[in-house]
């Protein structure tokens, strides 16, 4: 008997081309499309998630690509929200979510706006840190 794909594909394959009949049969609704983003999370490597995205945008017009792109790569974490609790744990969990630049563009206008002694107390916190 000779096998067939289905008796050679992995598990994982399976589960993988199973959620992506499952979200074209359901809808394109981007709630929808949500569990597939798990699924190749969870199921593939980082090369064939590369490979999937590379040959999905490869099948949209340039222009879709790139306004997927678009959605896809400028995440944002938004502005910080006011500290419930420990000002430090918001901070840290902000800092986690957001995008350098926004790290960036916070840190600075943080800096900025402290008042000159606590600048020259953070420099040398920092610059501790560095020959440390």
């Amino acid at each position: 008997m000779t096998p067939t794909i289905n008796n050679l594909m992995q598990d994982l394959y399976k589960r993988v081309a199973r959620t992506v009949v499952y979200c074209l049969t359901l809808g394109l609704e981007a709630e929808d499309w949500n569990s597939l983003t798990v699924v190749l999370s969870n199921s593939l490597t980082l090369d064939e998630r590369l490979a999937f995205a590379w040959a999905a945008m490869r099948a949209l017009p340039p222009d879709v690509a790139a306004d997927v792109a678009k959605t896809v790569l400028p995440y944002s974490a938004g502005i910080p929200v006011p500290p419930l609790g420990d000002p430090l744990g918001e901070a840290a969990f902000w800092v986690s979510v957001a995008n350098p630049d926004e790290r960036e563009a916070y840190c600075l206008a943080t800096f900025n706006a402290m008042p000159s002694n606590r600048q020259a107390a953070f420099l040398d916190y920092v610059q501790g840190r560095q020959a440390a």
